[in-house]
């Protein structure tokens, strides 16, 4: 059965059947629900999150010196990569280039990139790659449509424009530019995942071509999915649904107002503190308890997680992010299968958690209790048993003609996630 996607383009709704290989690549990216995302750039070295240039209004000349002292000692792609494998991550999603312009990849098409404009010379992307390639991680490119740098970039956005452009260029260059690098990085760094997009918002009314950048896309590879973080309801040619710093349904953050949740697979995005890029002051890290019921949660409504770290200016992941990521890991060696593979269960999210389903299998994330008996909505099919998922003991319960209750009172009340397996014949 053909997947499609739908959405706006010409002032009307366009029908995009999606190859044979870009549908396993989407039934693929749903199975392995957790990921890391990592924003890495020149803008680690002022400590300051990935959007300093345009918040302090920095000359685009004056942050590109940053360049000339970039030289991350301490970067280990081996290290990185079983950093994600060890918090049971499955997918990497790097920044190869971000709003302020710099390239992290070795690119032709433009000097102010990691190889050519800083000491250091190497280029990490590719190492990167090559990495998660040996240790059996699925390699994304974050890629900002955006530039707070170049005169082609033109007319300005809603941003950016404090940072000394007075030259005018022309759009279609910048628009050639990207292409350019989009082939690059989908020619010359093996298989890639997906692409994940960001910027559009800042010139919602240009004309990005982005049925022509998705095309590309799509012929070198027919099976790299594309994302696009947009805030709006999936564009035609987009792969997988993404929401910022909120699961879906939900608009805490501020960016998904008027957002429906489509059909395509889902992504929510989210850092461990309060920024992405590296911040020397923000010590603001959610507990581990948080991340793990953010995972669940995320699981619980059919969506993966791309968890954030913002690696130091030496290259290496903060501290403060590994600890977290070891716990989480150690989390997943044993409650992992009640979240990969899994799609949301019948069971609406609620106060008290959600349900993940794999066949026959409910699982029910008790993130909240209150009291020692949780009622919950079933209907469809016969509960034959309840156990704990971690020792297989059995939860006493009770049916009734649409709903299932569970005794908890055998269970401890301060687990991080109490996981109850129903066995429910269809």
């Amino acid at each position: 059965m053909s997947f499609y996607g739908w959405g706006p383009a010409a002032g009307r709704a366009v029908r995009l059947p999606a190859a044979p290989e870009n549908l396993r690549s989407r039934e693929a990216f749903q199975d392995s629900r957790f990921g890391m995302f990592i924003h890495w750039g020149i803008y680690s070295m002022l400590g300051d999150g990935e959007w300093a240039m345009t918040n302090k209004n920095i000359d685009c000349r004056e942050y590109a010196k940053l360049a000339g002292g970039f030289y991350p000692s301490k970067f280990d792609a081996k290290a990185w990569v079983q950093a994600a494998k060890d918090a049971g991550m499955k997918y990497i999603c790097i920044t190869s280039r971000h709003h302020d312009g710099f390239s992290m990849f070795g690119t032709r098409y433009s000097d102010y990139n990691i190889v050519e404009a800083t000491p250091y010379g190497r280029d990490v992307v590719r190492e990167l790659a090559k990495e998660c390639r040996k240790q059996g991680i699925r390699l994304h490119f974050y890629y900002s449509l955006l530039d707070w740098t170049r005169e082609d970039y033109y007319p300005l956005g809603t941003t950016g424009q404090g940072t000394g452009r007075t030259a005018h260029g022309d759009w279609n260059d910048y628009l050639g530019f990207m292409n350019n690098q989009l082939t690059e990085l989908l020619t010359g760094y093996g298989p890639v995942g997906a692409v994940w997009f960001d910027g559009w918002w800042d010139k919602a009314d240009a004309d990005w071509q982005l049925d022509k950048i998705y095309a590309t896309i799509h012929r070198l590879q027919p099976g790299c999915l594309v994302g696009n973080n947009h805030h709006r309801e999936p564009f035609p040619g987009e792969d997988f649904q993404a929401f910022e710093q909120d699961l879906p349904g939900q608009n805490t953050a501020g960016h998904s107002a008027g957002q429906t949740i489509s059909a395509l697979p889902l992504e929510t995005c989210a850092t461990m503190n309060g920024t992405w890029g590296y911040s020397i002051t923000d010590r603001n890290y959610k507990s581990v308890a948080a991340l793990i019921h953010l995972l669940v949660n995320a699981a619980g409504r059919n969506a993966n997680l791309l968890l954030n770290v913002g690696p130091q200016p030496d290259g290496e992941i903060p501290q403060a992010s590994l600890e977290r990521l070891r716990e989480v890991g150690r989390w997943m060696k044993t409650y992992g299968e009640t979240v990969y593979g899994t799609r949301a269960g019948e069971i609406a999210p609620g106060a008290w958690g959600v349900s993940t389903r794999k066949g026959d299998r409910l699982f029910v994330h008790v993130l909240r209790r209150d009291g020692d008996t949780l009622s919950l909505p079933l209907t469809g099919g016969v509960v034959r048993s309840a156990v704990r998922f971690a020792d297989r003991a059995e939860v006493p319960f009770s049916v009734a003609t649409d709903s299932v209750s569970l005794d908890l009172s055998g269970i401890p009340a301060d687990e991080i996630d109490s996981v109850i397996e129903l066995s429910v014949r269809r």
